[in-house]
């Protein structure tokens, strides 16, 4: 299910990939363990609460250790010399601290959830004896949790001996612990004001930032961030969302190295199977009514193209208002290939913008254009440095922002006005023609022979 926060129970475990990107096991509420799925930080920017309980259960389990790894205190007439550490309490001899084989962090024995610990922001420990207390008392130390700074341990004010007090009584393993905690995820801190104004679909991130609405597609029901009905109807959602609030513009990314390859037609050729008439028809109009909502968008659409872009990816770039490429991206619309005619309005957007010839190469031949030959055929606005793309991405973007709402509003109207008919024209068009293709035994076949081969492509 889509990571929004009414849709997680819990979060039960923690790794890092082999990219040194931090992931959390996700507890999908309604579900048992066995679907359990891995999201990176980035995946889980609604639901961020249950990031910060997990953190903190994590801090009092350190805790825990802490205080379990440090002897008793020192009793007067005692058989131990004044402060010399004990054997270790508050855990079986042979135990380590590890979860028993076959659980999670988080739960008993046998899969059953273990009880939560009390939701408190502060951990107890205890130091060496307070020299100031008459009665011998110990020191207390605080462990802190800050919800902004889920990778730290925080001393609170006036407790100084935090490296001598702590790692010192931890031994080697507790040091290493900390020193983990402390390189914990510092690239992916998400503030409260991001967490706040986030929202999680199951195929697309959608953050409302200060002035507009970035939209990043990280497809779940897809590979490669390709285009079904559900991922259609989610972008359509948040750009109603984004055209009737207070966003001056919509930004359009993709999280991962390709930016979108175009028709899922792994997904489509599963229900050509079943009716191929009926479900023709139907998803020509899907794909009918998603064009049209870039065609008819009152406000500036601005795209940040960072890898792939191909099919009906590359053919919505015509009507974005800005497209910015990394230099590693590339573009293709193969739709002769994989039985298919175009789509996105691109067959009279292409011909518009660089000419029927270049236009020719890439709808009837399928010609690869590289991010600088897309820039110099107009359908790329700029291509960007791969290694600070996005910051790049970002100041363009502060600049837009800048501008007065109205003003953009009006100056897109007005360039936008001459054409508005004519793509919608030329969207009813293909998509009619669509509908003749998938519903030919022909059709059928041209996009299973494309799907043996699309790994070449993408």
């Amino acid at each position: 299910g889509a990571s929004g926060e009414g849709n997680v129970e819990r979060i039960v475990d923690r790794r890092r990939s082999r990219k040194g990107r931090v992931e959390y096991l996700v507890r999908w509420r309604g579900y048992s363990s066995e679907s359990d799925t891995w999201e990176p930080e980035t995946h889980l920017s609604a639901c961020m609460s249950y990031v910060h309980e997990f953190n903190r259960r994590h801090l009092e389990r350190d805790a825990a250790l802490l205080r379990s790894t440090r002897g008793p205190p020192c009793e007067p007439g005692g058989g131990r010399s004044g402060g010399a550490p004990g054997p270790a309490r508050g855990r079986p001899a042979g135990e380590t601290g590890r979860h028993p084989a076959g659980t999670r962090p988080g739960e008993g024995p046998h899969g059953d959830p273990a009880p939560e610990p009390e939701p408190a922001a502060t951990v107890a420990a205890t130091s060496p004896r307070d020299p100031h207390d008459p009665r011998g008392g110990p020191l207390p130390l605080q462990l802190r949790y800050n919800a902004s700074r889920p990778d730290f341990l925080f001393l609170s004010p006036g407790n100084t001996g935090l490296m001598e007090a702590v790692t010192g009584a931890t031994g080697a393993v507790g040091k290493r612990r900390l020193e983990e905690r402390s390189t914990f995820d510092k690239r992916l801190r998400v503030s409260v004001r991001q967490t706040e104004s986030a929202y999680r679909y199951r195929d697309i991130v959608v953050k409302k930032q200060d002035g507009f609405t970035y939209i990043l597609l990280s497809t779940k029901s897809s590979e490669n961030n390709a285009l079904n009905p559900e991922v259609m109807k989610e972008i359509q959602s948040a750009m109603a969302t984004a055209a009737s609030d207070d966003s001056k513009l919509v930004l359009i990314g993709a999280v991962g190295s390709v930016f979108c390859c175009g028709l899922d037609f792994l997904y489509f050729i599963r229900r050509l199977a079943d009716d191929r008439k009926k479900e023709s028809i139907k998803m020509a109009e899907t794909i009918r009514t998603f064009v049209n909502t870039f065609i008819q968008f009152r406000k500036p659409i601005v795209a940040a193209v960072n890898g792939p872009a191909l099919g009906l990816g590359a053919a919505l770039l015509p009507l974005c208002d800005v497209v910015w490429a990394n230099e590693k991206a590339w573009f293709q619309t193969p739709y002769s290939t994989c039985g298919q005619t175009p789509d996105g309005c691109s067959s009279f957007t292409f011909p518009r913008i660089m000419g029927p010839a270049s236009a020719n190469e890439l709808l009837l031949g399928g010609r690869k254009l590289t991010a600088q030959e897309a820039c110099l055929k107009g359908l790329v606005s700029q291509v960007l440095w791969p290694g600070t793309f996005t910051q790049e991405v970002m100041l363009r973007i502060k600049e837009l922002v800048a501008v007065d709402s109205q003003v953009l509003q009006e100056s897109k109207a007005l360039m936008r006005s001459t054409s508005r008919g004519a793509l919608e024209q030329a969207n009813e068009r293909e998509c009619e023609a669509l509908k003749r293709v998938w519903g030919s035994l022909q059709g059928t076949d041209s996009i299973l022979q494309f799907l043996q081969k699309r790994t070449e492509l993408c």
